[in-house]
């Protein structure tokens, strides 16, 4: 379900998948990325294009919805998480609102819809299928 779930990530404008550590953030735009997997790895964009992501699904144990809060605005983004809790990426709904800071109902709709079509669940919990 994770490779999935990525699948339909990647098929919005204006996601920003974001990896982050302690000494660098990386920031990859969801536009144009293809997804493909072997065995347990998921690689999101190709090897020959300037930035790609591979990422170890057997150590991804659950993604979260979530809707934050910010100063002046509402954040939307899902979030995977590792076995002991570690956010380990995220990808984070970029362009949700227009020059005025008005909410764009449609980019809204796309979020709302994705965790609809996912079981309307804060957390989906993943099961490494390949390890059964």
């Amino acid at each position: 379900m994770l490779k999935d779930l990525l699948s339909d990530i990647i098929k919005i404008d204006d996601i920003l998948i974001i990896v982050r550590t302690q000494g660098a953030i990386i920031e990859m735009k969801s536009n144009s990325i293809n997804i493909r997997q072997k065995d347990n790895w998921i690689t999101l964009g190709g090897n020959d294009d300037p930035c790609h992501m591979h990422i170890d699904s057997s150590t991804i144990s659950e993604a979260r919805f979530i809707e934050e809060q910010k100063t002046d605005r509402m954040s939307y983004s899902i979030r995977f998480f590792d076995k002991n809790g570690e956010k380990q990426f995220s990808t984070v709904f970029a362009k949700m609102y227009d020059k005025e800071m008005n909410p764009i109902t449609t980019r809204k709709k796309i979020f709302d819809d994705l965790f609809q079509k996912y079981g309307s669940q804060q957390t989906i919990k993943f099961v490494n299928e390949l390890s059964n």
